[in-house]
Order: C-alpha cells, then sequence, then structure tokens
C-alpha cells in the first residue's frame, strides 16, 4: 500500500487506512532523531519494568485480571517497539503515490530504533460539519474518531482501560 492509501471494509465506518507514525500517540514527534531514541529506549525500558513487574504478579498468584491488563500492555509495547526497531532497516521510505520496497538495493531509510510505526484501523464513525456559528473550527469538517492506529494501540489501550475500571478491585487494600 501506499502512504494515505484507503481500503473500505464496512462502508465508510471501517477503513483500512495506511500511514506511518513517526513518534508517539496521534503522530506527535518527539526532538528529531535523538527523541526517536530516547522514546524507543524508554519504551524498552518500560516493557523491561512491566515484564518485571507481571513475573511478580504472576508469582504471587495476583488476580488474572490484573495480569491479564499488563500482559496486553506488554503486548502493545513490544509490538510498536519492533515495528519501530526494524520497520526502518527493511523497508524503503514509503511515498504517496510508491509502495515500500523491502529490503531495497540501495538502502532503507532508517537505522534501528528509527523506523516508524505502520498504523492502518481506521473508524471515522461520525462525519460532518461544524456549524458556522460554532467558535474557532465553525464551517470545517468534523470527524468522530479520527486516530488511524494499529492492534498493538489497540491492546495498550484495552489493558489500560480494564486497568482504571477495576482499579479497586485489583489493588484492594488489605485492612
Amino acid at each position: 500500500m501506499t502512504i494515505g492509501q484507503e481500503i473500505p471494509v464496512l462502508g465508510n465506518w471501517f477503513i483500512i487506512h495506511f500511514t506511518e507514525n513517526e513518534g508517539m500517540a496521534f503522530g506527535m514527534k518527539f526532538g528529531g532523531n535523538f527523541g526517536k531514541l530516547f522514546l524507543s529506549i524508554f519504551r524498552i525500558f518500560a516493557v523491561i519494568i512491566i515484564g518485571g513487574y507481571l513475573i511478580r504478579l504472576i508469582k504471587r498468584n495476583q488476580k488474572s485480571g490484573l495480569i491479564l491488563s499488563l500482559s496486553l500492555i506488554l503486548a502493545g509495547a513490544l509490538g510498536n517497539i519492533i515495528d519501530s526497531a526494524f520497520y526502518g532497516m527493511i523497508f524503503s521510505e514509503s511515498k504517496f503515490h510508491e509502495v515500500a520496497i523491502f529490503f531495497p538495493p540501495e538502502g532503507s531509510y532508517g537505522s534501528f530504533l528509527h523506523g516508524k510505526v505502520v498504523d492502518m484501523l481506521y473508524f471515522p464513525v461520525i462525519k460532518g460539519y461544524y456549524p458556522a456559528w460554532f467558535p474557532f473550527w465553525g464551517s470545517t469538517e468534523f470527524i468522530f474518531f479520527r486516530p488511524v492506529f494499529n492492534i498493538a494501540d489497540s491492546s495498550i489501550t484495552i489493558g489500560v482501560f480494564i486497568l482504571i475500571i477495576f482499579q479497586k478491585k485489583f489493588f484492594k487494600k488489605e485492612k
């Protein structure tokens, strides 16, 4: 696929939309090449901490919901780290009208930990326009649930929601 290419799956409700995320959530960048490296190393450090904590929870026979939620967060983080670590090393740079090449003869676009993360899931549930009288955004296009994300992002989000919803059950203070 090329950057920005869309394949409707369920009409205009669910679309496969190819994009590459250079940084953090919602495509935010973090300080150029140094920021990308720092972010990648931080993610790896976080995965090690979460993995160690998970091992402790499993050994202590903690609640399965807590273990599940942290496992989802760990799996999602690992997926994004793998994408970020290797995608730039094995593909040429994606362009709007040209498909990226797998192991290009002239070399890839990035080095280890400097790759982009591929996002493809897009759910523009409601499309419309703000009313003309609406402050700041009057008459501009409105799309409810605009972010394009991947399965790893979904895994992290679901894990965090489970933690938030069941935090009192998971972290009950003993009397």
